[in-house]
């Protein structure tokens, strides 16, 4: 053996590792030349390089503007106060991250965004610029689930963490999955078995309905699961279905038609400001009150832009409200935290980017590493975990949060405790109550690497 070969050897049985925190890397030295090895594991995505500086980076590609422009930076407050907590162990945070200490495994936390505007390619290549800028270890934003099937399928050829934030189609876990995609929220089969019962209950069998489809894969899965469900067990029957186009303003010829078909129910599955201008209209119309509408998959916000006197009533299934508060303690510190720094309680799309980010983190700290294959890994052991609202856990199967959906009815004014007192928790759904089989919509996870 070379004393070359010799001093290598040697210098190996030595090497000084710094662990995950240094993006997983072993440095040592021999001969004034110092070395870098990777633990045997192959480069992939951003790995090592994005976790070698004293700053990790996440991104998030978010709608600022248009149609879903209100919900998406409501979103983006949420992640905004996540990475601050990370970076100050705010005690909120370190109770669904405990080993979170200024930071994530030695690392400062930044966060980096871009307005997607809800287009699926604005988003990839916002997505790609903070790669080549930042090298992101992390990248979310969705608001729209068009994005978040795009930025699903993006991340993972990239081998880049994915979590969507809002994503309401059953396929962003279902045919669209991925082995780098996580998702915490809920979205329309969910929603559509836990608001499915009480609409039975509420109104009984053998009702009209008309659905309102944004036409996009949350519009369709989310209307099918809806339909499917109340048709099976209740005898419901969709006599129209008028599918519009994301960002459409003026819906009188779907009005139109809707009147026309004899419906009791209107089933308003568009999201953010169509929603709002949908059913502004359908007001207008004569539409509401005569008939009854619902709201399968609640937005942000809708009380407060459509108005009180449309919202009074309405069914909705939710992810989170602010007056749970009341039941669940971790939900109250967020709420005060929030309303503390941006002056508003959070809607449910903050409260989503705040707890998905926080998730993220109790992730790498508890795998002790950036490394993607081991973050993944970790998240895949499916172990109970802290939300604002009780334990939840992340199915190895096809990387869905199994939590818990809210059902929510319109107050009237004269019932608002605050200006910001617009619904009532009517219900509480477990989520394996309401959640399909892992395979029910064709998930095949992709390989790690």
């Amino acid at each position: 053996m070379s004393d070359f070969q010799s001093s290598k050897r040697m210098a190996r049985r030595s090497v000084l590792q710094l662990g995950a925190g240094a993006g997983a890397m072993m440095v040592t030295s021999f001969g004034g030349i110092r070395i870098a090895f990777a633990q045997d594991k192959p480069a992939m995505g951003t790995w090592p390089a994005g976790s070698q500086g004293d700053t990790v980076y996440l991104a998030a590609a978010v709608p600022l503007t248009g149609t879903y422009a209100v919900q998406g930076a409501d979103e983006l407050k949420g992640w905004e106060l996540a990475v601050e907590h990370m970076n100050t162990d705010h005690p909120l945070m370190k109770k669904i991250a405990p080993k979170v200490s200024k930071g994530v495994l030695g690392k400062k936390v930044a966060l980096v965004s871009a307005d997607s505007a809800a287009k699926p390619n604005q988003a990839v290549q916002a997505i790609q610029t903070f790669i080549n800028q930042n090298k992101i270890i992390l990248a979310t934003g969705s608001t729209s689930s068009a994005v978040a099937v795009a930025l699903n399928k993006f991340c993972d050829r990239e081998k880049l963490m994915y979590m969507p934030g809002i994503s309401g189609s059953n396929d962003t876990t279902g045919k669209d999955c991925v082995r780098y995609g996580f998702r915490q929220g809920y979205y329309g089969e969910m929603a559509a078995n836990s608001i499915g019962p009480i609409l039975l209950k509420t109104f009984g069998r053998d009702r009209k309905m008309a659905f309102m489809t944004p036409d996009y894969t949350y519009g369709h899965t989310t209307t099918e699961s809806t339909e499917r469900f109340l048709r099976d067990k209740g005898g419901w029957k969709t006599v129209t279905n008028q599918v519009s186009p994301l960002g459409t303003q003026d819906f009188s010829q779907y009005l139109t038609n809707i009147a026309n078909s004899g419906a009791e129910f209107l089933m308003n599955v568009n999201w953010g400001r169509d929603a709002i201008l949908s059913s502004q209209q359908a007001k207008q119309f004569g539409l509401l009150p005569k008939m009854t509408l619902v709201l399968p998959y609640q937005i942000p916000f809708f009380a407060k832009e459509a108005g009180v006197d449309i919202s009074e009533g309405v069914f909705a299934a939710t992810e989170f409200w602010w007056e749970l508060e009341d039941k669940y303690p971790l939900a109250k510190e967020f709420v005060e935290a929030f309303h503390k720094k941006y002056g508003y309680r959070p809607e449910w799309g903050a409260e989503n980017a705040y707890v998905s980010f926080a998730h993220w983190a109790r992730m790498v700290t508890e795998a002790g590493s950036f490394y993607p294959p081991d973050v993944i890994k970790q998240w895949e052991k499916g172990e109970k975990i802290p939300s604002l609202f009780g334990d939840v856990y992340y199915r190895p199967e096809d990387h869905q949060c199994v939590r818990p959906v809210f059902v929510v009815r319109g107050k009237a004014k004269k019932d608002m405790k605050n200006p910001e007192d617009y619904w009532e928790v009517v219900d509480q759904v477990k989520g394996e109550d309401v959640i399909q089989p892992p395979d029910a919509f064709g998930c095949k996870l992709g390989s790690y690497t």
